[in-house]
C-alpha cells in the first residue's frame, strides 16, 4: 500500500490498485467519529454512445440510462438494499452527474459490514423487464417534477443553448419518452461496460484504520471474478466552438423573471495539472468580475437588479465547460446587458490588478483550507478530481502559483460574442394564466 504525504495539509493518503484494476484511496482523519465511503464509476449521462464490452460495433443507448441504472442498482431480488444499510446504522445514497455515478454511505459504526454491503450490491446487478418497467413510472414522475422547477429549467435551458451536439445538453434523467425505451438488456450492456472495477474508484475517509479497511476491501474483491480489464471506447461527438442558440425565453409560473448569461468554454481538452490550473484561473477571474466585492456586483445591487438568488459558477470536464451568471430580477434586460458588458470589457483589458488577484487568491485558499476540514466535502469531491487526473489536495499550491498572466490567458476561453448565450424565464402572461 502506497502512502502519499501532503506536508502543507498534514494529510497522508493511502493508495492501492487491486489486481482487478480497482483504485482504492483511504484518508484517515483524526478526531472524526464519522466515516464516508464512496464507490464511483467513471460513467455519467454524457456516455450515451460507446462500443459495448466484447463487441465491435458502437451503440447509442436511450437518454437518461446512467441515472436509471443508478436507481435500479438499489433494488435486489431479496429486497431494497437501503434496509440492509439501516441495520448497520449507516445512511446510504447515490447520485449521477454528467460524468460519473457514485454510491456512498456514512456511518459511525459497523464500517466493515457497510463497506462489504456497498461493494456487494454495486457489483451484483439484478434487472428484469418487470422491475425495469415499474421504475419507468417512478423516474417519469421525477422528471416531470424537475420540469416544473424554474431553477432547474433555467440551468438546463442555458446548457441547451450552448451546445449543438454534445450530450451534456441532455437532462441527466433523460425524458419521459427516452426512458420508456430502456430495457433490462440496455442496463446490462451499460453495466458490463462501465461498472468494471478498472473503471471505478473506492474512497474512504474519516475514523478508519487504513490497513484494516484496505484488507476488508482486498478480501471482498478476492471472492469475485471479473473479466480482464479493457479500455472503454466512448464515442465522442464533434462540437462547434460557438453557441447553438444566442437567446431563448421560457414562460413559467414565477413571480419575477430569471435572467442568466452563459459563456461556452473553448478550451475543453485539458487534463491533470493543466486542467486544474485553467479551472482555478477562470474561477478567480469570475470572482474578480462578478463576485460580491466586484464593481459590477456593487452597481447592480445598488440598482436593485439582483437579489439573494444571484449566483455565478464555472464547470469544466473533459469535452465541455461553461460559466453561468444570473439572478431573479425585475429588470432582466438591464441585468443581461450589464452581465455581458463585464465580459466584453474584460476581453479588451482586465479591470483588475495583481493586487486584486492576490486578495481573491487569499480568500479562495482560506475557503479551500476550511473545506478540507470537512470529510463530506472531500468525500464528494475527491473522485471527480481523480477521474480528471487531478488531486484535490493540490488546489492550494496551484492557487498560490497563479499569476495575472495565467488568469488573462484562461479567460480567453470564455470571452467573445460567439461564446455568449442568454436564457430568460418570464412570468406567465395573462393569456397563459387563463
Amino acid at each position: 500500500m502506497e502512502k502519499i504525504h501532503f506536508d502543507q495539509l498534514e494529510e497522508t493518503l493511502h493508495y492501492e490498485k487491486l489486481p482487478n484494476g480497482l483504485d482504492v484511496y483511504i484518508l484517515p482523519k483524526k478526531g472524526f467519529s464519522k466515516t464516508f465511503v464512496t464507490f464511483t464509476t467513471k460513467y455519467g449521462s454524457i456516455d450515451r454512445s460507446f462500443v459495448p464490452l466484447g463487441e465491435e460495433e458502437a451503440v447509442t443507448v436511450p437518454d437518461g440510462i446512467a441515472h436509471f441504472l443508478e436507481h435500479k442498482m438499489f433494488e435486489k431480488e431479496e429486497g431494497d438494499i437501503f434496509q440492509k444499510f439501516s441495520e448497520y446504522g449507516a445512511s446510504a445514497n447515490a447520485f449521477t452527474s454528467f460524468t460519473r455515478t457514485a454510491y456512498l454511505f456514512s456511518a459511525t459504526d459497523h464500517i466493515k459490514e457497510s463497506t462489504n454491503t456497498l461493494l456487494d450490491f454495486v457489483q451484483q446487478p439484478y434487472f428484469t423487464e418487470q422491475t425495469v418497467n415499474k421504475e419507468k413510472g417512478i423516474i417519469g414522475q421525477e422528471i416531470q417534477m424537475y420540469d416544473d422547477q424554474p431553477d432547474w429549467r433555467v440551468y438546463f435551458g442555458s446548457i441547451e443553448n450552448l451546445y449543438h451536439e454534445h450530450p451534456v445538453k441532455i437532462d441527466i434523467a433523460g425524458t419521459v419518452e427516452s426512458i420508456d425505451g430502456i430495457t433490462a438488456e440496455h442496463l446490462y450492456t451499460c453495466y458490463n461496460t462501465f461498472y468494471h472495477p478498472s473503471n471505478m474508484l473506492l474512497f474512504a475517509i474519516g475514523n478508519v484504520d487504513p490497513e484494516e479497511m484496505m484488507q476488508t476491501i482486498r478480501n471482498n474483491q478476492q471472492t469475485k471474478t471479473f473479466a480482464a480489464p479493457q479500455p472503454i471506447n466512448r464515442i465522442h461527438v464533434e462540437e462547434a466552438s460557438d453557441v447553438a442558440v444566442k437567446e431563448r425565453t421560457l414562460e413559467m409560473d414565477v413571480l419575477k423573471p430569471k435572467a442568466y448569461v452563459s459563456f461556452k468554454a473553448r478550451e475543453v481538452s485539458l487534463q491533470g495539472a493543466e486542467m486544474m490550473k485553467h479551472e482555478l484561473a477562470i474561477q478567480l477571474a469570475l470572482d474578480l468580475l462578478y463576485g460580491r466585492s466586484s464593481t459590477f456586483y456593487e452597481e447592480v445591487y445598488q440598482q436593485g437588479w439582483i437579489d439573494e438568488s444571484y449566483s455565478y459558477d464555472f464547470s469544466l470536464e473533459e469535452g465541455f465547460g461553461f460559466a453561468m451568471v444570473g439572478s431573479d430580477t425585475a429588470y432582466p434586460t438591464e441585468l443581461i446587458t450589464a452581465m455581458k458588458q463585464v465580459m466584453e470589457d474584460a476581453s479588451v483589458q482586465l479591470p483588475f490588478t495583481q493586487e486584486d488577484l492576490d486578495r481573491v487568491k487569499r480568500r479562495k485558499i482560506g475557503f479551500n483550507l476550511r473545506a478540507l476540514n470537512s470529510i463530506e466535502f472531500i468525500a464528494n469531491q475527491f473522485t471527480r478530481y481523480k477521474f480528471n487526473d487531478m488531486n484535490l489536495f493540490d488546489i492550494v499550491p496551484v492557487i498560490e502559483e497563479l499569476t495575472i498572466a495565467d488568469v488573462e490567458q484562461a479567460l480567453t476561453s470564455i470571452t467573445g460574442e460567439s461564446q455568449q448565450s442568454v436564457f430568460t424565464i418570464n412570468p406567465l402572461t395573462k393569456e397563459a394564466q387563463a
